[in-house]
């Protein structure tokens, strides 16, 4: 399938989208945000790509926002369905039963700190800005941002940043727990692979179940959350890579993992 607004490529077991709308800085309009859509429903299907990375074209942005020229044409009602768009997809991104990383290449403005909320963690370059400028233009964030980031960074300082708008460095993001790591410009995209590769390696019954524990744990109180990891910890052992990854340390040898979802291999 080919794309115009995104790139999708896959190797090694690791597939990348890549927002490709440079001269707009990669911003969102719906033609993008449909192909986005298309592309996570593809890889939420193929068992072979066992990591997910986003990045953004270009050298200076990774997403900046929402397309600004369409949606000073949207009423109440466009403006209800593009916001429903966006958080259905990034719902979507964040359900994807794979590790997902955001490679933050440069400016994540509005909907582009969003996806990068929905992101099971973030890797910026030193050159990264964040922020949720949407108040700066009589508006507020439509894709997550008022209910992601006060779960991520507490709500006194999400709303600092929400009522002002205010645009952050890769610095202070990392100061306030939005990004997990920031790395000079030039090795972003080597960092992350590291680190994609490191966890495409382990097991990918495993890496789900952890996975939906973390995120579906959030949302309960502790005992709820924790009753929630015993069923997931149980469940895996249906998987042969249980068996396989234990066996290998008891012989002391690097595991083979080849549990899928659909039906596992006979052990």
């Amino acid at each position: 399938m080919s794309y115009e607004n995104i790139r999708l490529e896959q190797e090694a077991g690791i597939a990348t989208i890549t927002f490709d709308r440079p001269k707009a800085l990669n911003a969102l309009n719906r033609a993008l945000l449909g192909e986005l859509a298309q592309a996570l429903g593809k890889l939420a299907e193929d068992e072979s790509v066992r990591v997910l990375v986003l990045t953004g074209a270009g050298e200076k942005a990774f997403v900046a926002g929402a397309d600004i020229g369409e949606l000073a044409t949207f009423g109440p009602l466009e403006a209800k369905w593009f916001s429903r768009m966006g958080h259905e997809v990034i719902g979507r991104l964040q359900e994807l039963p794979i590790p997902v990383i955001a490679a933050v290449n440069g400016y994540a403005l509005g909907g582009g700190t969003e996806i990068a909320l929905a992101c099971d963690f973030i890797y910026a370059a030193d050159s990264a800005r964040f922020g949720l400028p949407e108040i700066t233009l009589g508006l507020i964030p439509g894709f997550g941002g008022t209910q992601r980031l006060p779960r991520l960074i507490g709500p006194a300082a999400a709303k600092e940043l929400i009522f002002t708008g205010r645009m952050i460095a890769a610095e202070e993001a990392l100061r306030l727990g939005i990004v997990n790591r920031v790395v000079p410009a030039a090795e972003l995209m080597a960092e992350v692979r590291k680190t994609a590769l490191e966890a495409a390696a382990k097991g990918r019954v495993a890496l789900r179940a952890a996975k939906e524990a973390v995120n579906h744990g959030l949302g309960v109180d502790l005992a709820t959350g924790c009753r929630l990891e015993v069923d997931a910890f149980s469940l895996v052992f249906a998987s042969p890579d249980a068996r396989e990854g234990t066996r290998a340390f008891l012989e002391k040898r690097k595991p083979v993992f080849r549990g899928r979802f659909k039906g596992d291999p006979p052990a």
